[in-house]
């Protein structure tokens, strides 16, 4: 993934109120990567959503019609590849999971596809 990080505003810096902590953050990876771990447990040579082949994305990702209308959508404005679909399906899982959630929805999609369209902006700069 690339994504675009702009600068933080001032205000924001300087601002008293606190962000979510390291551990925080930490606890919620840990626990995505448990249940990443626990899906591919009868996979030899998978142990991750980013080692999914085609077949299986299909069986693991699936997605409500409003996420592959959001989907489709991307694919046809943006222009981007059947490859690219399948990335987007990986990325939208590891979201869910990072959310502690079962389905991808539309919102998983929604963040999966700005992660490939900045990928894209990057590579036609």
């Amino acid at each position: 993934l690339h994504i675009e990080v702009p600068a933080i505003p001032f205000e924001e810096l300087s601002s008293k109120t606190e962000g979510e902590s390291s551990t925080s953050i930490r606890e919620r990876i840990q626990a995505a990567r448990d249940i990443q771990t626990s899906r591919f447990a009868t996979y030899d040579d998978m142990h991750a959503n980013a080692d999914m082949p085609p077949k299986l994305i299909r069986q693991i990702c699936k997605i409500d019609q409003s996420a592959a209308d959001l989907l489709q959508d991307a694919i046809v404005n943006l222009g981007l590849s059947a490859r690219a679909y399948d990335r987007i399906l990986k990325v939208s899982r590891t979201v869910a999971d990072l959310e502690g959630e079962s389905q991808i929805n539309d919102v998983h999609v929604s963040e999966a596809i700005q992660y490939r369209s900045l990928d894209r902006k990057a590579w036609l700069n």
